[in-house]
């Protein structure tokens, strides 16, 4: 059966494998990037994420089957909170009107294992509240800072978008109208996004004692897109608010084999 999926980030990384591999198995892709995509839309900005959604719906002809949404940037900016987190959230919610009209809908993003690093709580409370302003504004003070500070932008986008699809999942809006809501983790995957940051021995032993891979080291994109294409599939019936850790090992090396006592 072919379905029609929205893939974005679609131009490269994460997001290129899986709508090639959508493609390559007879589906229907509508890519969403900055260029080199069906739909060109800059989804850091709230009008870019408006148009986006219509001329996707438009283009699916008013059903969407699925979504991935991989589009993401790392960057010690403000605008990795807007892209991240926003761009993300709010598309979703445009889409999913045309999303349940499809006899089985779907929806996987891409979070990281950086969701489990320190992060700013008041920028994920901001993010989660809606309030981009006041997320922009905090993210430009750690920009500000300089040094490493500004990376702290990044894991916050992450963490909140991990708990929006937490929080969003077992909803009326999402689990009530039966579309599954989740989310996949990497650990470091090799992509054109991490070729410079793996790109010294220095920098990639710094990596590796942040994001610990004991399985199989750093992943390709295909070890992700596997998984958003399966989260997204027919077959996925009652996964819900699941984040994902594809990470070769890390989350459990990080955070151990107790994530149960809290309700002891």
């Amino acid at each position: 059966m072919t379905r029609t999926y929205v893939v974005t980030g679609s131009a490269s990384g994460i997001g290129a494998t899986t709508a090639q591999l959508l493609r390559d198995r007879g589906d229907r892709v509508i890519g969403i990037d900055l260029r080199n995509a069906e739909v060109e839309a800059d989804l850091s900005m709230p009008q870019g994420r408006i148009d986006a959604a219509a001329q996707a719906i438009e283009l699916a002809g008013g059903t969407i089957d699925a979504v991935i949404a991989c589009a993401g940037i790392s960057a010690p900016i403000p605008k990795t909170i807007s892209v991240n987190y926003f761009g993300v959230t709010e598309l979703l919610e445009n889409l999913r009107p045309a999303l349940t009209k499809s006899e089985a809908p779907r929806v996987a993003v891409v979070s990281s294992m950086a969701s489990l690093q320190q992060n700013s709580p008041e920028m994920v409370e901001a993010a989660l509240a809606g309030d981009e302003a006041t997320a922009l504004s905090i993210a430009e003070q750690y920009a500000a800072a300089g040094g490493m500070a500004g990376y702290i932008v990044y894991p916050s986008s992450k963490r909140a978008l991990s708990r929006w699809v937490r929080r969003q999942s077992i909803t009326p809006e999402w689990a009530g109208a039966g579309i599954p809501l989740n989310a996949v983790a990497p650990g470091t995957v090799v992509t054109p996004m991490t070729q410079e940051l793996l790109s010294t021995v220095e920098q990639r032993s710094m990596v590796d004692a942040n994001v610990p891979m004991p399985l199989n080291y750093h992943q390709p994109p295909e070890s992700i897109a596997n998984l958003l294409i399966w989260l997204t599939s027919v077959e996925n019936t009652h996964l819900a608010g699941q984040v994902i850790y594809d990470d070769g090992g890390a989350d459990a090396s990080l955070r151990g084999d107790d994530i149960w006592s809290w309700n002891d």
